[in-house]
């Protein structure tokens, strides 16, 4: 793959026209923050209302898979209706000398386009392996996999990733120079990390069952 195949393509709504320094055009940024979660926020006009809902999600690299019923049923009505997804991770706040200073360490993308309803049940199954392999990698080849019937009933959506935009902050605060360092108070960043904890077994589990090793193995881990 060559250099400018990694590079995100710009357009209108791509474009960073604000703290355009927090801007990433390499795809390899989009991967890894479409990879570090599950969880999206998709804005789509519903029956006339925009509305953001929230939804799990998988990424195969060139496709964003969706689930949400919502969502499909905008998409039946108006085929051609650009949606909006966003993911993003806090890594920590940044506490500045003045308020005016303050803000979030991040990582944000936001993926643009048209989605079409996934009808062929192949591509269904490979979707909906892909939501749960992302959020619970090794669970699909260890659960009961849809019904034909729990497959019918479940709707996906389909959205390219060829219009993306991504902004990550790191660091510091940005007044470390300034005048406000002469006030002799405390700055820097309080990191946030999210972290997988101990399994809570259903209770309705019978005695001897016990969780797989794909699941045992994420207790503590980082969460993104």
């Amino acid at each position: 793959m060559s250099h400018s195949d990694r590079r995100l393509s710009q357009t209108d709504r791509t474009r960073h026209r604000r703290l355009r320094e927090q801007g990433s055009e390499d795809r390899a940024d989009l991967d890894a923050i479409l990879s570090a979660g599950f969880v999206c926020h998709l804005g789509v006009r519903v029956d006339g209302d925009v509305l953001v809902v929230p939804t799990v999600y998988g990424s195969d690299g060139t496709t964003l898979y969706l689930h949400g019923s919502v969502a499909s049923r905008s998409v039946v009505a108006a085929p051609e209706e650009t949606v909006c997804v966003t993911v993003t991770h806090v890594d920590g706040l940044v506490l500045a000398r003045s308020v005016f200073e303050h803000g979030v360490n991040y990582r944000s993308a936001m993926v643009f386009g048209t989605p079409r309803l996934v009808t062929d049940p192949q591509e269904k199954l490979a979707g909906l392996r892909c939501l749960t392999e992302q959020a619970a990698p090794g669970q699909w080849g260890y659960a009961r996999q849809p019904s034909r019937k729990e497959l019918a009933a479940t709707s996906l959506l389909a959205l390219s990733l060829d219009e993306a935009s991504v902004k990550i902050r790191t660091g510091a605060p940005d007044d470390g120079d300034g005048p406000d360092a002469r006030l002799g108070l405390w700055a820097g960043v309080l990191p946030l990390h999210a972290r997988w904890g101990d399994l809570e077994p259903d209770p309705a589990l019978p005695t001897g069952v016990e969780p797989p090793p794909h699941l045992t193995g994420r207790q503590g881990t980082p969460a993104s």
